[in-house]
C-alpha cells in the first residue's frame, strides 16, 4: 500500500463527495493487450490454447491467483505458473499499457478539490505502472490486492481507503468498469460510477473522463 500525506482536517461529515476512488485496469489504463500477453504466456507454457474473449474478460477484473485458478485449475500447475511469475520481466507487459483518454486532465482538476485513491486487483506491477505514467503525485493512497486479506469484490480495499481518509461511505465514489467493481462499491456502500460500460447497474455512467467532474458537482458544487 502506498500513500502520500493527507490532511484529514480538510474533511467534514456533511455527506458531500470528498474522495474519488479509481479501479485501475480498464479505468486508469487500457490493459487488455498486456493481460492477453501475460496469460497467453502461461497458457503457452502448459501447451494450452490462447485466451478466448470470455477468459480475457475474466482475467481483466480478477487477481492473478484467481485468474490462474480459473485458467489452469490444477494446483500443481498454478504453483508452477506462480514461480514463472516471480521470475518474469514485467517491463514488456507495462509497455503494452496505455492511459485512458482524458485521465490526466481529469486528475489535474480532481486534485484541486478531492482526495483520490486507487483500489485495484493488481499486485506487484502497480508500482511500475504508477512510475511509468508519472501517476504517483495524483493519488493519496493506492491499495492493491496484496494490501488486503480479501480482494475485490470484497469491500475491504474500499473500506481501508475510507478509514484512511476518515470519511463515511456516502462521502466517496468509486469508478469502475466491471461487475466486480460494481459489487465492491455496493458492498462498501459508496456511490458507483460505471466507466465505459453501459450494461453495469450504476448511479452514473461515463464514456470519457470529461464527464466526471460535472457529475461530482451534483453532489458537491465547486468553483472551477
Amino acid at each position: 500500500m502506498s500513500r502520500n500525506t493527507v490532511d484529514k482536517g480538510e474533511f467534514g461529515s456533511d455527506g458531500a463527495i470528498k474522495a474519488v476512488i479509481f479501479d485501475c485496469d480498464g479505468v486508469i489504463v487500457d490493459s487488455r493487450a498486456a493481460n492477453a500477453s501475460l496469460y497467453n504466456q502461461f497458457l503457452s507454457h502448459f501447451n494450452k490454447a490462447a485466451l478466448n474473449e470470455d477468459q480475457l474478460d475474466y482475467v481483466h477484473c480478477h487477481t492473478l491467483q484467481e485468474s490462474l485458478k480459473f485458467l489452469l485449475g490444477d494446483d500443481s500447475l498454478i504453483r508452477e505458473a506462480e514461480r514463472l511469475w516471480q521470475k518474469m520481466d514485467y517491463e514488456p507487459l507495462i509497455a503494452l499499457l496505455t492511459l485512458e483518454p482524458g485521465l490526466m486532465e481529469c486528475l489535474e482538476q480532481l486534485r484541486r478539490h478531492y482526495k483520490t485513491a486507487i483500489a485495484t486487483s493488481r499486485t506487484r506491477t502497480m508500482g511500475q505502472l504508477l512510475e511509468r505514467f508519472g501517476l504517483n503525485p495524483y493519488f493519496d493512497l493506492v491499495v492493491t490486492s496484496l494490501d488486503v486479506h480479501n480482494p475485490k469484490p470484497h469491500p475491504e480495499s474500499v473500506i481501508k481507503i475510507l478509514s484512511y481518509f476518515d470519511i463515511m461511505p456516502e462521502e466517496a465514489c468509486y469508478i469502475g468498469d466491471s461487475d466486480v467493481d460494481r459489487e465492491t462499491s455496493e458492498r462498501a456502500s459508496v456511490l458507483f460510477v460505471a466507466y465505459r460500460n453501459e450494461e453495469l447497474k450504476a448511479a452514473h455512467h461515463v464514456s470519457h473522463f470529461d464527464e466526471l467532474i460535472p457529475i461530482l458537482e451534483q453532489y458537491n458544487p465547486i468553483e472551477q
